[in-house]
């Protein structure tokens, strides 16, 4: 659950320390590795690249923490990525809507696609897996089939502002997605909706009999998702100037959302994590993807590497959650504590 602001002062170093100090750290090494290994990584150039591309990354990541603190899970943002990209282009170039409104329509699209799986799981008790899994068979399908599985060049000059600008050099999408961290952050840690959600991911029914509405957070949490995959499908369209069906199709970007979430320590049993953790979980899942591409390492070996950090978030997560992992930090500050 939340961790209380007014920690118990009687609790050690560790107990003091956030929850995401952890995850940070490991980013800093792995920071310190790229810089030692390769003079390019740290430069201002390449650092743009990352938070570029780590945006959209970002941006599925906080989608999926809001699902994963229910304790279920979205496939389908991938595939819901791809049909937004598309969707954008279908708005300006065939419907002749200006990029503004398109853009709302294409946002609204992924709002309903993920209340539509929300519902389903809700009404027809579908595990989320299942659901969430055909919805990125479906969602997948639809710009294939729009498009014939070609591109759509789009014209509207203004739209390119969303991934291509740089106010204060600092990339647009960057920028959007902070601010919409800092919106994710208040909302659950100061409203009732917030407190709601963590409380159906630590426990469903106890939830349940304690007069939450099931239905509304399932919907709310899955539209979440959905929303935040069409930012991200807006993003690679605007960068690009195209309406493209492959973004997002061949899973990566799934893969690397939920790998951030994990890592970010946002618990897949539900109830547990904060967005901070998990934003610091994306940047360090793009830096290890943008520093092995400038190391020039095979690209078939970043799901291999990102599948490993999984596998060892998610045994973390088993152990610690079954208390079958105990670490020894308290043991450890103890006795330096006691030697001085």
């Amino acid at each position: 659950m939340i961790r209380p602001n007014n920690p118990d002062p009687k609790a050690s170093f560790f107990d003091r320390l956030p929850k995401e100090t952890g995850i940070a750290m490991v980013l800093f090494c792995i920071i310190a590795v790229g810089r030692l290994a390769t003079p390019n990584f740290l430069t201002v150039s390449n650092m743009k690249i990352l938070l570029l591309n780590g945006a959209v990354i970002g941006f599925l990541c906080l989608g999926q923490t809001f699902v994963l603190l229910t304790g279920g899970i979205d496939l389908s943002t991938g595939s819901i990525v791809a049909m937004s990209c598309v969707f954008a282009a279908v708005f300006m170039q065939y419907a002749g809507i200006p990029w503004p409104a398109a853009v709302v329509l294409v946002m609204l699209v992924g709002v309903l696609t993920g209340m539509l799986s929300g519902l389903i799981i809700h009404y027809a008790g579908v595990p989320p897996f299942i659901v969430t899994f055909a919805m990125q068979g479906v969602a997948a399908s639809i710009p294939q089939i729009i498009t014939g599985a070609n591109f759509i060049m789009i014209t509207q000059k203004g739209y390119a502002l969303i991934g291509q600008s740089r106010p204060f050099g600092v990339p647009f999408p960057v920028i959007a997605l902070v601010a919409a961290a800092i919106c994710a952050t208040v909302f659950l840690r100061k409203t009732v909706t917030g407190t709601h959600i963590y409380a159906v991911g630590g426990n469903s029914e106890a939830a349940r009999l304690a007069g939450i509405d099931i239905r509304k957070i399932t919907v709310l949490v899955y539209a979440i998702s959905g929303l935040c995959a069409a930012c991200g499908g807006i993003i690679y369209g605007s960068r690009i100037m195209v309406g493209s069906p492959n973004p997002g199709r061949v899973g990566d970007d799934l893969f690397f959302s939920i790998a951030a979430a994990v890592v970010g320590g946002v618990s897949l049993f539900g109830g547990i994590g904060t967005v901070l953790g998990a934003m610091i979980g994306a940047v360090m899942i793009s830096t290890v993807s943008n520093l092995m591409n400038v190391l020039s390492i095979n690209p078939f070996w970043q799901p291999l590497v990102i599948g490993l950090i999984i596998l060892g978030g998610v045994t973390f997560d088993t152990l610690q959650s079954s208390k079958r992992l105990k670490l020894p930090w308290r043991k450890l500050w103890r006795f330096y504590s006691e030697s001085k």
